[in-house]
């Protein structure tokens, strides 16, 4: 089978079943393992797909983003581990920014109620765990998102702009070694950016399934922030560890 052909079929696979194992593209292909390699990292390359442990994925639309229900249930026992994780810089005194999302929201359960600490959200759903802590809550005004429950606009940019943070805590949608981290909204995106430059220590909360994404809007460069993940492959971490500081958290 030639090359083009080879391409099409695996395509044609992973718009169908969204992920796919390189076995299964050989018995497909009547091909060597070799040669299927080749063709996933040429087609990665060209941006039609990501590579995943022992296969690929069909990458997300620019603009695709779940509902907080659907981000809620995804992935949950990852998210809990780096919001632990996440929430272990945290230091005396510490004023942070945490931003909506749902492993952001899952570090309020880990944040230290016997340091001082005042926290600022965007996050409607982070309000209501972060005052049954007791902890010191500013949220920010703009319009309201219904989506993620983020508070978004030009309102909620002049609101952000009166405060400076210590560390701020940030989700997103895609994280890619030279397209950096990206959202499907530009006005969240503009938000985040924000959030980073007010920021000495910035972190991007994300769990394996956020690498080699690119959502239509960029919020920065890798190297604005640390990123806290879960067991990543080797080479994805010699891939974007070059550019930024990972910490992958275990079990």
């Amino acid at each position: 089978m030639l090359t083009p052909e080879r391409h099409r079929v695996i395509l044609d696979v992973l718009k169908a079943k969204h992920s796919v194992k390189i076995q299964e593209l050989v018995d497909l292909t009547n091909s060597s393992e070799s040669t299927i390699r080749r063709d996933l990292t040429q087609l990665e390359e060209e941006k039609y797909l990501k590579r995943i442990h022992g296969g690929a994925a069909l990458l997300q639309g620019k603009l695709s983003e779940p509902n907080i229900i659907e981000k809620s249930a995804k992935n949950l026992h990852q998210k809990k581990l780096i919001a632990k994780e996440a929430a272990s810089f945290i230091e005396e005194g510490d004023c942070i920014f945490l931003d909506a999302g749902t492993t952001t929201l899952q570090m309020v359960e880990y944040l230290p109620t016997e340091k001082e600490l005042v926290v600022v959200t965007n996050g409607l759903t982070i309000i209501e765990p972060l005052m049954k802590k007791g902890l010191k809550t500013y949220l920010i005004g703009g319009f309201l998102k219904p989506i993620t429950g983020a508070m978004i606009g030009r309102g909620a940019l002049t609101s952000l702009e009166q405060y400076r943070f210590d560390k701020c805590f940030l989700g997103v949608n895609g994280i890619h070694h030279e397209f950096g981290y990206t959202t499907p909204d530009p006005e969240e995106a503009a938000l985040k950016m924000t959030a980073l430059r007010l920021s000495r220590e910035n972190y991007v909360l994300a769990d394996h399934t956020k690498f080699g994404e690119i959502a239509f809007s960029k919020i920065a460069h890798l190297s604005e922030a640390k990123i806290i993940t879960d067991d990543v492959e080797e080479d994805v971490l010699h891939q974007y560890g070059k550019n930024t500081a990972i910490k992958v958290v275990k079990e």
